[in-house]
């Protein structure tokens, strides 16, 4: 049985999905995308006796991001991911919080940039890093092959897809990215997406109306490119 542990935490007004995950051997483990509510997510530390070592990020949006760099200072610990294509995203935080009427999101540089093929650790779990751009360029999806999940942020959802109307998305960059490098992983994977339900890939490459075998040709699909404004 995998030592991977996981909670899911809904929070800010858009009920993104915040993750503790944790490694039950050490239990040492990371927060993956705090939004934001930084009470609720200390309550869950608290209650679950985990220590918190890291924070994964699956791309920069406000919230996913939006509490990442007040978590990093007040624990004294590194912020790892997403791509180096966010730095965009991340670097205006503060001015989407004003936007949207957020309080105490800050601006942030990760500890580390992650790129395709990268792994990253949690206690003695290992994870690995997939760049899925589509939603935003610097996407990431974080994997853990022998528990069999993934968090794929707002990659893919229960019966839909991540938005591509927002600065530097790309429709055919997305779809690229499920269909070429997250449902050749297995039909088995479970994933926990930014927002809403869980999900596994093989549910999703039968039903899903976006990503479906049925309604994409794979041969039609092009090779990702960035979009840039």
């Amino acid at each position: 049985m995998s030592p991977l542990r996981a909670a899911i935490i809904p929070v800010t007004p858009f009920r993104q999905n915040t993750s503790l995950i944790w490694c039950e051997k050490t239990m040492r483990g990371a927060f993956v995308d705090p939004g934001g509510e930084i009470p609720r997510l200390m309550d869950a530390v608290k209650q679950t006796g985990v220590t918190v070592e890291k924070i994964l990020l699956t791309h920069g949006h406000l919230d996913h991001a939006g509490a990442a760099a007040e978590i990093s200072e007040t624990l004294s610990i590194p912020i790892e991911g997403p791509h180096r294509d966010e730095d965009f995203l991340l670097a205006k935080l503060e001015a989407s919080a004003a936007k949207y009427g957020f309080q105490g999101a800050r601006n942030c540089t990760p500890t580390r940039w992650l790129d395709d093929g990268d792994q990253v650790t949690v206690g003695e779990i290992v994870f690995e890093v997939v760049h899925c751009p589509g939603h935003t360029p610097g996407h990431v999806v974080f994997v853990q092959k022998e528990a069999r999940i993934a968090f794929v942020g707002d990659v893919l959802f229960k019966g839909s897809i991540g938005r591509t109307d927002l600065e530097r998305g790309s429709f055919d960059s997305l779809i690229h990215a499920i269909r070429k490098k997250l449902f050749p992983l297995g039909d088995d994977i479970q994933f926990v997406s930014g927002h809403g339900d869980m999900s596994t890939f093989g549910w999703e490459r039968k039903c899903n109306p976006y990503v479906a075998d049925f309604a994409v040709d794979d041969d039609d699909l092009e090779a990702p490119h960035d979009n840039r404004a």
